[in-house]
C-alpha cells in the first residue's frame, strides 16, 4: 500500500471514529436517552422498596404498618407505611419519604425525609419533616409545624394534624 493511501486511510479511520463519537455524543444529550436513564433509576428505586417491603420490620415501627385514611391538614388524606417508607396522599399532592423513629421521645417523634413529590417540588426534596405520633384505639395521629427544623411540643399545639385510621394492615 502506498503512502498516500495509508494516510487516506489513517485519515479515513480518524473521520469516521469522529463521526461515531459526535453521534453517540448527541444521543447522549438527546431526551430520549434522558428518558431511558430516569426510566432505570426508577426501576432501581422500585426493586429497592420491594426489598424494604420484603425485609424484616423492626418491632418498633410494626404498629405503623399498613393502609390508613383519614383527614389532614389538606382535608382527606391516606397513609401508606411499609417497613420506613411513608407515602403520603390528598387530592392535591403526593409525597414519598423514608422516616426513623428517634429512641426516647416524649411524646414519640417521627422523621420524615421526602424523597419523591407530585407535582414536582424541588424544594421539597431532601427536606425533613419532624413530626410527633400516638396510636390510640386504632387511630394514628401525626402532628407536625410547618416549615420547622423540630417537632412540636404538643398535639394540641401543632401547626397541621393529621388523623388516620388503618384501613389494612
Amino acid at each position: 500500500m502506498s503512502r498516500i493511501a495509508r494516510i487516506f486511510a489513517a485519515g479515513a479511520l480518524a473521520l469516521a471514529t469522529l463521526a461515531a463519537g459526535a453521534a453517540w455524543l448527541i444521543r447522549v444529550n438527546s431526551g430520549t436517552a434522558k428518558d431511558a436513564c430516569l426510566h432505570n433509576l426508577k426501576q432501581i428505586d422500585a426493586a429497592i422498596q420491594q426489598w424494604n417491603t420484603n425485609a424484616p420490620v423492626a418491632e418498633e415501627l410494626k404498629p405503623l404498618q399498613g393502609y390508613w385514611e383519614g383527614d389532614g391538614a389538606g382535608g382527606k388524606c391516606s397513609i401508606t407505611i411499609t417497613g420506613n417508607s411513608l407515602h403520603y396522599r390528598n387530592s392535591k399532592s403526593s409525597y414519598k419519604t423514608t422516616f426513623t423513629l428517634p429512641a426516647g421521645t416524649d411524646p414519640q417523634q417521627l422523621h420524615a425525609t421526602i424523597h419523591e413529590a407530585s407535582p414536582p417540588s424541588s424544594n421539597a426534596l431532601g427536606t425533613v419533616v419532624f413530626a410527633i405520633f400516638k396510636i390510640e384505639d386504632g387511630t394514628l395521629t401525626l402532628a407536625e409545624d410547618d416549615m420547622s427544623d423540630k417537632p412540636p411540643k404538643s398535639f394540641d399545639s401543632a401547626l397541621s394534624r393529621y388523623t388516620v385510621r388503618k384501613i389494612q394492615p
